[in-house]
């Protein structure tokens, strides 16, 4: 009799717990407790997931965060991650910062706004109910979202910064522990919805020390090689369970051979003091990132049959990088194409894009280290506000949306993970 009022009285708590965790959660709280993700890992020049090859078909939305702290914009967060698992992809790059802007995550060095907080949670939470996951940059190199320079502004205001120069950012050892505190407090972040710190999420696939890192007032890349050596090791420390790379472009620099920096897209790349090949090895990183943006970086008048034959080398030099040199795999985590080229029409849209996945597809079928591409960038309908030359509305682009949705297929066919690009059989392929 004692057996069985202890039994029921076992019933009733777990029932009492279930029943709080659905109160407090809702679906989401048993869509946690019964789908189990893994981290990505990383061997040689691929990625895995519990042993099997993973490749990315990703995009950008930046915005995301920023978008979650209003209830009222935070619907598009949800719209925007419903589209994309709709077509497969499987990968977000989005940002993990906001410094002394507005809506700020960081208000100032170390101070942080928890609303602002709440919402980046909402968004690794949303994340992981549609089983995608983020790519997540720490800084800027630009002043959007605050950048290199609000560090530097920070420094110089409080009497401590070495130079009023914007690549101070990356030699001031001030700023440099302002950033090493921003690092830390991202990543030990207990989520407030999961209960779970950033560093032993899952549903990150990675870090990204800085969006677009250039330091030209040192073209030798000396600078720039000692503080990703620093902030890397510096990640490692706090989390080695999640990958890392840079969040560069993948300009060639002077420690490159003649040969490699003919592939830049023009000479003066190869003076922002970055230095793919050298940057890349340092042992903290797990991949690198490249970026494609030939309407940017090509000189005007380049005729599109030169564009795509740009792409096609530019491509092909780093995945060959990648495989013979670094041994870790290559994403290309930003690439587009410019709606003020005077020649794009949906027939060019759909020929850029397509060749890029092609050259994805090809490296993954000959198991390349080319690992996989984040279109640049993807938005939901009514943001014109976020709509920059590169942004596309899916729903506007139907032959885009089928590229998106037969890469995710055939990328999930190539590594046997099916079930992980399509959650469905409405969604198959």
């Amino acid at each position: 009799m004692l057996v069985g009022h202890g039994l029921v009285y076992l019933i009733i708590c777990l029932a009492s717990s279930v029943a709080f965790i659905y109160i407090s959660f809702g679906d989401l709280a048993f869509q946690f407790m019964e789908k189990k993700m893994s981290f990505v890992g990383r061997e040689g020049a691929h990625f895995l997931v519990d042993g099997t090859p993973f490749y990315v078909n990703g995009w950008n939305s930046y915005w995301l965060m920023i978008q979650s702290v209003e209830e009222a914009t935070r619907p598009r967060i949800t719209a925007m991650f419903k589209t994309a698992s709709s077509l497969g992809l499987t990968v977000c790059r989005t940002w993990a910062f906001n410094d002394g802007t507005y809506k700020a995550l960081q208000i100032s060095p170390g101070l942080f706004d928890e609303t602002v907080f709440k919402a980046l949670d909402r968004v690794v939470m949303e994340a992981r109910r549609h089983r995608i996951r983020l790519l997540l940059s720490l800084a800027n190199d630009w002043k959007d979202y605050g950048g290199k320079v609000q560090y530097v502004k920070w420094a110089w205001e409080a009497g401590v910064g070495l130079s009023s120069s914007n690549d101070s950012f990356f030699f001031d050892q001030s700023i440099r522990s302002y950033f090493k505190n921003y690092i830390k407090a991202i990543l030990t972040r207990r989520n407030h919805l999961t209960g779970i710190e950033y560093r032993d999420d899952p549903t990150i696939f990675g870090w990204e020390l800085m969006n677009e890192p250039h330091c030209p007032s040192d073209p030798s890349g000396d600078t720039l090689q000692n503080w990703i050596e620093e902030m890397a090791n510096y990640v490692k420390s706090i989390d080695k369970k999640h990958m890392l790379t840079i969040g560069f472009e993948g300009f060639y620099g002077p420690s490159s051979p003649a040969q490699k920096l003919l592939v830049n897209p023009a000479e003066h790349f190869s003076r922002l003091g970055l230095d793919f090949i050298r940057n890349s090895k340092v042992p903290a990183l797990d991949f690198t990132s490249v970026h494609i943006y030939p309407d940017l970086w090509l000189p005007e008048g380049t005729d599109e049959e030169e564009k795509i034959a740009f792409v096609s080398r530019w491509a092909a030099s780093h995945i060959k990088d990648g495989h013979n040199e670094l041994r870790k795999p290559v994403l290309f985590t930003e690439f587009g194409l410019s709606s003020k080229n005077r020649n794009a029409s949906d027939s060019l849209y759909a020929e850029f894009y397509k060749h890029v996945f092609d050259l994805i597809y090809k490296s993954a079928k000959k198991k390349g280290a080319g690992s996989g591409s984040f279109i640049w960038q993807l938005i939901e309908g009514g943001m014109e506000e976020f709509h920059d030359e590169f942004g596309i509305v899916t729903g506007e682009k139907p032959s885009l949306r089928k590229l998106l949705k037969e890469q995710s297929c055939r990328l999930g066919k190539i590594s046997h993970r099916r079930r992980w690009a399509w959650r469905s059989t409405e969604k198959g392929c």
